[in-house]
């Protein structure tokens, strides 16, 4: 079964069988149930949601779907056309909106795609109201509205793209003059998504001196897995070494993640986009850092270095998100390379996080290379078991906190041990019989071992 309904939204793959796969009946069916939902929240108010999509090929008649149906249940629409994740983000405060719906299946293949549900923040709607929508939605109990109810529409021919820009451009840390003084050659792969549009626009509006576009055409096309991992980033990485380049820039296709890639071809890691960026802030606005149970160790390192408190969130972004406001965080993000920067919104940012980064570059007047080494270094494996049906997963992770209880651990999102500074996390799926094992030391081989040790123990359990 490829439709996931979770906490990120509603996922799928296109076409099939209804109930079983993104298909139409189901793209009308929840963007009902959430259209529904609205008006059960704000039951006085004339509503407005705003859409916007990524470039995948699936993308216009997704859009044409839940546009209309939000017409249909007497929804006031301003359609942003092709977008990034963050931008609708932005702009629904700016439009006074109720909600918001982005066409994206992030980093999954283009046979996938999805609608992720926004509340009039701006942000990820809870798990809470996501389960209030799912019950509308499996209940059928929309009301779509009558002829002199319905809803009106309104398209955005930039994407606001233009308008999301100019907001980084005036956040207090984000220096233009210092960036265009360090003559940047700079590389973006977007992967044939919306990235295309929005980072060369960036970085020209940053003062970047050459901009190379690699994979920019926003035709849905993905040249290559989508996910910015390593494995996916041959081609940028012998760019920068025969073009000579500053840095490569990589982009999923709703551009809320960043992948950096540094002068000599290397990776620069997603787990450090957030760590460098947010050591660059911190030098300037000392206080607490958030990232999920799953990201490298390194973000508390350097916060508690200048002071401030380092808090862990359950993975998803809402979480963290969620954990910043409570303790008051200065920035915080996910180890994929999502940055959240409260000054501009609370959404991953892959904008933010090159104009903070590239700031950060210009000032130290470093290579990316050597920017890297400035911070601990530190390597995680990453892992799963797949079990049988009748293993009862929950009563496993039980087993391994209640082992390891004169040890730090945390079993807010599954078990996580802290071991010195090595850790492991033990995640188990929502979908099927599977536990995730993430584990980080400073050495790549004890990394792999204490996975490898954590795997056998819960074989053991089993």
């Amino acid at each position: 079964m490829t439709l996931i309904k979770s906490i990120s939204g509603i996922r799928g793959t296109i076409g099939g069988k209804a109930g079983e796969n993104l298909t139409p009946w189901d793209t009308v069916k929840f963007t009902a149930g959430y259209a529904e939902w609205l008006k059960k929240k704000f039951p006085s108010q004339s509503i407005t949601v705003v859409v916007g999509r990524d470039a995948r090929i699936s993308g216009p008649m997704i859009s044409q779907l839940v546009i209309q149906t939000l017409i249909g249940c007497g929804i006031h629409v301003v359609d942003l056309g092709l977008s990034t994740t963050p931008t609708v983000e932005v702009a629904i405060p700016d439009f006074h909106a109720q909600g918001g719906v982005i066409l994206t299946a992030s980093h999954n293949p283009k046979q996938w795609n999805a609608l992720k549900l926004l509340n009039e923040k701006g942000e990820f709607i809870s798990a809470e109201d996501g389960n209030k929508l799912l019950q509308i939605a499996d209940r059928g109990e929309t009301l779509f509205a009558g002829i002199d109810e319905l809803g009106s529409y309104r398209f955005i021919a930039n994407g606001y793209i233009d308008e999301h820009i100019e907001k980084i451009l005036g956040l207090t840390l984000v220096d233009v003059d210092m960036i265009r003084e360090a003559e940047l050659s700079i590389v973006v792969d977007a992967v044939n998504s919306t990235g295309g549009i929005a980072v060369p626009k960036l970085l020209e509006k940053l003062g970047v001196k050459e901009i190379h576009q690699l994979f920019c055409d926003p035709n849905g096309h993905f040249p290559h897995n989508p996910e910015p991992l390593p494995e996916h980033l041959t081609e940028i990485s012998f760019f920068i070494k025969k073009n000579k380049c500053d840095l490569g820039i990589v982009v999923d296709p709703d551009v809320d993640r960043l992948a950096l890639v540094c002068e000599d071809g290397s990776m620069f890691g997603e787990e450090y986009t957030l760590v460098a960026v947010a050591d660059f802030v911190l030098r300037y606005k000392k206080g607490n850092t958030v990232s999920n149970l799953s990201s490298t160790r390194a973000l508390r390192d350097i916060t508690e270095k200048i002071g401030g408190n380092y808090y862990a969130a359950a993975v998803g972004e809402v979480n963290v998100v969620k954990k910043m406001k409570e303790v008051n965080a200065v920035i915080g993000g996910e180890g994929n390379g999502g940055v959240i920067y409260p000054e501009l919104h609370y959404g991953r940012d892959a904008l933010v996080g090159i104009a903070l980064f590239l700031s950060h570059l210009a000032e130290t007047k470093m290579k990316a290379s050597e920017l890297k080494q400035t911070y601990p270094a530190y390597i995680i494996s990453k892992n799963k078991i797949e079990l049988t049906p009748d293993i009862n997963v929950d009563l496993v992770l039980d087993k391994i906190a209640k082992k390891y209880a004169g040890k730090p651990v945390n079993t807010e999102d599954g078990v996580k041990i802290e071991l010195g500074n090595e850790w492991v996390h033990l995640r188990k799926s929502n979908t099927e019989p599977i536990i995730r094992i993430y584990a980080e030391s400073t050495d790549e081989n004890k990394a792999h071992a204490l996975a490898e040790k954590m795997i056998e123990e819960i074989r053991s359990f089993c």
